[in-house]
């Protein structure tokens, strides 16, 4: 019984945050980050298509999240979705090349900060598609 307690009281101190954070991907050409739950506040820094976020806790249709960096924002639940798989590169000079392997040729070279659709996974190599069209392969250690 004293477990039972316990339980329920720790549930009610933690309220509304998830027991592991869930993630959840932008899927608008722009989105507005706010420093809280509502149009009236203060826009902090805008996010393209496909950013992934780390959603911490849910205030009606906001949500609080943090993202690669460790920054946290408000975001409207109508600007993300669930089920849709993305990276973020996590250092700068990513080589994203034709095929999943250092032998495959480097189609092109991103910064830190990069958002990509992750379009399947081989192994330590993740086919990614950025909001441009832009498609290829990069290694898992690269990205958020």
């Amino acid at each position: 019984m004293i477990a039972v307690i316990g339980v329920a009281v720790l549930m009610i101190l933690l309220g509304g945050m998830p027991a592991c954070a869930e993630r959840l991907t932008v899927d608008v050409p722009v989105a507005k980050i706010r420093s809280g739950p509502g149009k009236n506040y203060a826009l902090l820094w805008k996010v393209e298509r496909y950013y992934p976020v780390s959603v911490l806790k849910q205030s009606g249709e906001w949500y609080y999240f943090t993202d690669f960096e460790g920054d946290e924002g408000w975001i409207h639940q109508s600007v993300v979705r669930r089920k849709l798989p993305a990276v973020i590169t996590a250092r700068d000079n990513c080589n994203v090349r034709s095929g999943p392997g250092t032998r495959f040729d480097i189609l092109f070279t991103v910064e830190k900060g990069i958002p990509f659709k992750v379009i399947r996974q081989k192994g330590d190599w993740i086919r990614i598609e950025h909001a441009d069209g832009d498609k290829g392969w990069i290694y898992k250690s690269l990205v958020w």
